[in-house]
């Protein structure tokens, strides 16, 4: 795995090194938010994982994410937050960061996310039926709504979903396999996020929102809350 990591923290960036050699991926360190950026740009494809964090000098992480979402909306991104900026994690969720660690972390926990996290994204690269499946065929298939993991493009009314990140996607996927029936915020967080519920909900919400933007600009709304329940997939009532 190829890690870019953007971190103003030299002393943070070191500790992290021990811990990527350790697990025998490449990492690049940038303690500059526009020299990160800059580094991204000249090889977008090279990159397995961006963590980001959000101070940063030049440019903040906020501004990195925004512009690497404008190149790439595959690329997994990691913010790494204070503990007490609640609003910075939801905003920085819905610049396009897949997930985001709160400091002063574990480099255990960071390892472990960026692992689940890069495992879902292999999953949607690699999906379960292997090489044979044409790019025509949906793995999810209803009345109005597409989805086909291997291309990773979601149709509503046979208008594309342009720009889902790869959380985005995976929502999408996991609520639109099962329609009607409600999930949890929890059970999301296991079922996408790939690690147990620790009574953050926000990531989840920041996801579904920018999800529910992005069906918007192409059709009717297909993703429900049930109020103190969770949130599901619907479209039955699309005319």
């Amino acid at each position: 795995m190829n890690v870019l990591m953007i971190e103003d923290n030299e002393s943070v960036s070191e500790m992290m090194q021990m811990f990527f050699l350790n697990e025998g991926w490449d990492a690049t360190f940038k303690y500059d938010g526009k020299e990160g950026l800059d580094t991204f740009l000249e090889n977008p494809d090279k990159w397995d994982m961006i963590t980001l964090d959000l101070n940063l000098p030049t440019m903040d992480g906020m501004s990195v994410c925004r512009e690497v979402r404008k190149i790439s909306n595959t690329v997994p991104i990691i913010m790494l937050t204070a503990r007490d900026s609640e609003s910075d994690q939801v905003i920085g969720l819905e610049m396009g960061a897949d997930d985001y660690v709160t400091k002063p972390f574990s480099p255990l926990t960071l390892i472990a996310r960026i692992k689940a996290l890069h495992r879902r994204s292999e999953i949607g690269d690699h999906t379960a039926d292997g090489n044979e499946r044409s790019d025509e065929q949906f793995d999810v298939e209803t009345e109005h709504f597409r989805m086909n993991t291997k291309t990773r493009e979601a149709y509503l009314d046979n208008q594309p979903i342009d720009g889902l990140t790869p959380k985005e996607f995976d929502l999408l996927y996991t609520l639109a396999k099962k329609p009607r029936q409600v999930f949890s915020r929890e059970q999301l967080l296991e079922m996408v996020w790939d690690y147990q519920y620790f009574g953050d909900e926000r990531t989840v919400d920041a996801h579904i929102k920018k999800l529910r933007q992005k069906i918007e600009k192409v059709g009717p709304q297909v993703i429900q809350t049930v109020w103190g329940v969770g949130y599901k997939f619907d479209d039955s009532g699309v005319a």
